[in-house]
């Protein structure tokens, strides 16, 4: 099959030739309909965060299982599933605790060292990014990697809800839990910032503020639910959102940009009481500064992982949220593409031009 493979940070991705096992045990083969393209890979592309290479890369996609090994239960032949890089084990005490996003025995969701590998090239094995390895014509994933979905849903759509959609929309619902009528703002306007401020919007947020510093962002922001826009570029976003609330602050912030400075600021501009969620990748061995004296006025700031999910629980609802026209998801892609245009993706990336680009296999 065809795949992106990553040998080498600071270097293109190439369109190689791999080869994929059949599946074993409890994996699933999955023919790969569309992958969406998330910033999260040009992290460990650029070199911010560290993975295993040769790596095929990709974490965010939607497909049909082709074939299931002798062990799977959940799924078939047939069945329409999103994936998604939250794989679980199902008996830790994080899975058993109903916190499976933070399971903490994915590595028995892999294959033996006596086993064959999943992926590999020439006889040698390629690293599976994040479980999956999305940026592939098929994936070969543990059954607790996909979630089944309506046939009715259409996969393009439905890729997004693999990472995007369920980090942002879960941060607003799940991890911060965002309280009817109270003032939320979404620091960063890409796919992920873009899907905050659908969360918000659903969980009833009275006032969503969206920071950005692209025009055209924030304007798809304003599409999808935000009240008030906030220009980087017109001055110091903290300034602008403590005019905005009249010197009060916001309940709810999150940062979806994945930088020191941007973290920073989601708490600074926080009421009293008010709770910043840090989304973002910030790049490995940075830390964050807070003043301590706000900390008195119970100002809060904490990580999301993956939107705190229960995918499986999770995602079917998205995806109903999206035909019932709750969640939009469509205003979210920006272009269609091939796999072969995946370095042209992670530069329109990097320049910020896009909320989201997604591979379609099918095309």
């Amino acid at each position: 099959m065809k795949a992106a493979v990553l040998r080498e940070a600071h270097q293109p991705i190439r369109v190689e030739d791999v080869e994929i096992a059949d599946p074993i045990g409890r994996e699933v083969l999955v023919r790969t309909v569309a992958a969406g393209v998330c910033h999260s890979d040009v992290h460990f592309q650029q070199g911010l965060h560290t993975c295993p290479m040769p790596a095929v890369m990709g974490h965010e996609s939607a497909g049909i299982v082709e074939a299931v090994g002798a062990d799977v239960t959940y799924t078939k032949p047939g069945d329409h599933v999103i994936t998604c890089l939250s794989v679980f084990c199902g008996h830790c005490r994080y899975c058993t605790t109903g916190r499976p996003n933070l399971c903490e025995d994915r590595e028995s969701t892999q294959r033996k060292e006596t086993d064959s590998p999943r992926l590999s090239q020439d006889g040698r094995e390629l690293f599976q990014f994040a479980n999956l390895a999305s940026y592939a014509e098929q994936l070969l994933v543990h059954e607790n990697a996909v979630c089944k979905v309506r046939d009715d849903m259409p996969l393009d759509k439905a890729a997004l809800i693999g990472c995007g959609v369920t980090t942002g929309v879960g941060a607003a619902l799940n991890t911060a839990k965002v309280e009817p009528g109270s003032t939320v703002v979404v620091v960063g306007c890409g796919g992920i910032g873009l899907s905050a401020v659908q969360g918000a919007r659903i969980g009833g947020a009275g006032r969503i503020i969206a920071v950005d510093a692209i025009a055209s962002k924030l304007q798809l922001a304003k599409e999808l639910g935000a009240t008030d826009l906030v220009n980087a570029n017109d001055g110091d976003p903290v300034e602008q959102i403590m005019d905005l609330t009249g010197g009060e602050g916001a309940a709810y912030s999150f940062e979806a940009v994945g930088l020191k400075r941007t973290a920073e600021q989601c708490f600074e501009m926080l009421e009293r009481g008010g709770t910043a969620t840090v989304i973002g990748m910030i790049p490995e061995g940075v830390k964050i500064e807070l003043t301590g004296h706000d900390l008195l006025g119970e100002r809060k700031i904490q990580g999301s992982s993956m939107g705190s999910n229960r995918f499986r629980v999770d995602m079917p609802r998205y995806v109903d949220m999206y035909l019932r026209g709750h969640l939009k998801l469509d205003e979210m892609i920006s272009h269609t593409i091939a796999l072969d245009d995946i370095n042209d993706a992670f530069n329109a990336l990097l320049k910020g031009e896009v909320a989201r680009q997604v591979i379609r296999f099918d095309v």
